[in-house]
């Protein structure tokens, strides 16, 4: 007999793994923390990846090519910036002004010719689509996965989350990158949820609409205002009593994640820190004008407020209905134009300015860029195609030089000329500037070592 809540129920003689995953699966968030290392005492306590997917175009934006061709340069414009000698797109106006306090990598190169968010998240661009595209626990786990196994957390917040859901969502599927991988489940993410919305239904002929534009709010998964915290309290009490029948099934590290889980769910549930640093409506209209109503702009007031909470890694994945994406093999200028420029000009600017003037600026570290670049011939149907033979990264905040460009493509912005820089070393990098050993390894599925910046080298010519 199985007790919940003070009332029998039948239940078969042993109960399964399968019965009690099922059972338990909606109160596992994220994961648990180990080797607790106190944020003040690390000089970059937090990280927001803002992940562009799709494959940004860095030719229209942020290494420009006006003395090329028309069918290279494209239909922008490229205008002067706060760095001497160094030029963007005419459709970032705000963020030219703040070139001077950011860092600039114009060659980032590698192989994995793929709409995934693998290589950007963990570095690793050996992956295959046949068997690397969706999830799996045997991928390679993310900076924020690895950050959190290292012991980067804080207590009361989870040390690691995806804004504003998981990648993939719209399409139904789980896209490869956010996770623990062979780390286990325990170090997944927290994956807000989201519901934008667009003034009509969308379907995938919006796909190059740049009109469409998502609306709405991130939010705690599975928090429904009709659940109270005596609500939550009666289902811990549930949750206790299923894991005591799961104590005499075995100790697998399953079984053992799956509880570390589920305690750090409810404690984030309940944790009034986790849960107010969640509640926009806590900031004035003003500043929720400032940074927009969209999705994105949304999703990077919300990592500003979460960096205030001591959350270590944050990561924006840019990916919705319509045309929440940067994928633009067709009407890449109008995209680029009316929607995907404006949006990131404004939210960059936004959170640039309120990390500066709230004192977080040095103790915080902006990581900007996408799955690939886009090829420098316009194709016929005014887009670009897939190109990861070059792409940008813009850093901003601590840990790294200020008004510095690293690298240069050549004449087409087709390759690099000098100053190759690998997502291998994104990630070294960033581990670097948290106070983490670059050349760390940690164990797979298997325990056998696996390096987890892949053969990446922190970029020493961008440290401070």
């Amino acid at each position: 007999m199985l007790r919940v809540l003070g009332h029998a129920s039948n239940a078969c003689d042993k109960m399964t793994r399968r019965t009690l995953l099922t059972a338990a699966s909606g109160l596992a968030l994220f994961g648990a923390t180990a080797n607790a290392k106190p944020a003040a005492d690390r000089r970059i306590r937090s990280i927001i990846l803002i992940d562009l997917f799709g494959g940004p175009s860095h030719l229209d934006m942020f290494d420009p090519k006006p003395e090329a061709p028309a069918e290279i340069r494209g239909e922008f414009q490229a205008i002067r910036t706060s760095l001497p000698g160094v030029m963007v797109s005419e459709h970032l106006p705000r963020v030219s002004r703040w070139m001077d306090r950011t860092c600039l990598i114009r060659t980032v190169s590698h192989p994995y010719n793929s709409h995934n968010p693998y290589a950007v998240m963990t570095g690793f661009t050996g992956g295959q689509d046949q068997r690397d595209y969706f999830s799996s626990p045997t991928n390679h786990p993310s900076m924020g996965s690895v950050c959190h196994f290292a012991g980067l957390t804080t207590p009361g917040v989870p040390p690691y989350v995806v804004l504003p859901a998981y990648p993939g969502y719209s399409q139904g599927l789980r896209r490869a990158g956010p996770y623990g991988g062979y780390l286990g489940n325990r170090y997944n993410p927290l994956f807000s949820q989201c519901n934008p919305t667009f003034g009509r239904e969308v379907s995938d002929r919006d796909f190059y609409d740049p009109t469409l534009r998502p609306m709405g709010d991130p939010t705690l998964p599975s928090l429904e205002a009709s659940i109270t915290l005596d609500a939550l309290d009666r289902r811990r009490s549930l949750l206790d009593q299923v894991n005591q029948h799961a104590a005499r099934l075995d100790g697998s590290p399953g079984m053992r994640d799956l509880g570390q889980r589920q305690r750090q769910a409810f404690d984030l549930l309940m944790n009034a820190t986790s849960r107010s640093a969640f509640d926009l409506a806590q900031e004035p209209p003003a500043v929720r004008e400032r940074y927009g109503r969209d999705l994105f702009g949304s999703s990077a007031l919300l990592a500003r407020r979460l960096v205030e909470a001591g959350v270590t890694f944050i990561t924006i994945h840019t990916e919705s209905r319509g045309n929440g994406h940067w994928d633009t093999h067709n009407n890449n200028f109008n995209l680029l134009r009316e929607w995907l420029l404006p949006y990131l000009d404004r939210i960059l600017t936004a959170l640039f300015e309120d990390l500066y003037q709230r004192g977080l600026w040095d103790t915080t570290l902006v990581m900007v860029n996408g799955d690939m670049g886009r090829t420098p011939r316009i194709n016929d149907a005014a887009g670009r195609d897939h190109w990861p033979q070059c792409g940008f990264c813009l850093f901003a905040g601590g840990g790294v030089k200020q008004g510095y460009v690293h690298g240069r493509s050549d004449r087409q912005g087709g390759y690099p000329v000098d100053g190759r820089v690998t997502p291998g070393d994104l990630c070294a990098t960033v581990y670097h500037v948290l106070g983490l050993d670059p050349h760390m390894m940690v164990p797979d599925q298997t325990g056998r070592p696996q390096h987890a910046a892949h053969g990446g080298e922190p970029i020493r010519a961008i440290l401070k």
